[in-house]
This record gives C-alpha cells, sequence and structure tokens, in this order.
C-alpha cells in the first residue's frame, strides 16, 4: 500500500509565498507522473502541476509563472513552489501520484490534501 503525506499549508498574505511538500511512501517500485491538484469551495478540483519522469512540466494558465513543481526521485518526494500568491489560489492542495508498486500494480495515490488560505 502507498500513503502520501503532504505538508506546507497555512495562511499567507496576498503576494506571498508557500513551499508544499508531499512525500510517499510503501510499496513503491518508481513514480511516473507527480502532480499537484487543488480544490476551492464549491469548485472542481483543477491540475496546477504535473512532472513526470522524464523531465517533462505541465501548469495551467492561472498559475504559469509563479508556481514550481520539483521533485526528488530518490525521496520520492515532490515539492509545489507557490509565489505571487492571489487570493483566488485559496483551496485545499492535494498531492496525486502515479505509482509503479513492487507487485508492478499501478496505483493512483493521493495525499489528504492540506489547506492553503490567502488573505490579508
Amino acid at each position: 500500500q502507498v500513503q502520501l503525506v503532504e505538508s506546507g499549508g497555512g495562511l499567507v498574505q496576498p503576494g506571498g509565498s508557500l513551499r508544499l511538500s508531499c512525500a510517499a511512501s510503501g510499496n513503491i517500485l518508481e513514480i511516473d507522473g507527480m502532480n499537484w491538484y487543488r480544490q476551492a469551495p464549491e469548485k472542481q478540483r483543477e491540475l496546477v502541476a504535473h512532472s513526470n519522469k522524464r523531465g517533462n512540466t505541465y501548469y495551467p494558465d492561472s498559475v504559469k509563472g509563479r508556481f514550481l513543481i520539483s521533485r526528488d526521485n530518490a525521496k520520492n518526494a515532490v515539492h509545489l513552489q507557490m509565489n505571487s500568491l492571489k487570493a483566488e489560489d485559496t483551496a485545499v492542495y492535494y498531492c496525486h501520484m502515479d505509482v509503479r508498486e513492487l507487485n508492478m500494480d499501478r496505483r493512483d495515490a493521493w495525499g489528504k490534501g492540506t489547506q492553503v488560505t490567502v488573505s490579508a
């Protein structure tokens, strides 16, 4: 079984920065996609950053130039550096990983989420 644990959320003023981290543990052979999603109240969950093992990344226009995803494959970890935060970035942020387990099964692993609140 694979578990993801997020950390780094909190309250920040507009224009500030936060860094989220997520670490995976369990029977992991390798991890391809590492992603961050967010879900604001009464809105659908949306992808805010993607990284794959080939080094490709993706950001939607809403966060491009402000958010940066990075990964530490040796530690099965992914980080999200969020700069120039806006009120509309307020949401619960979820870590997601596309995991290949030791028994060769693929698993979509999700963290429980961490709250990010941007407010003066």
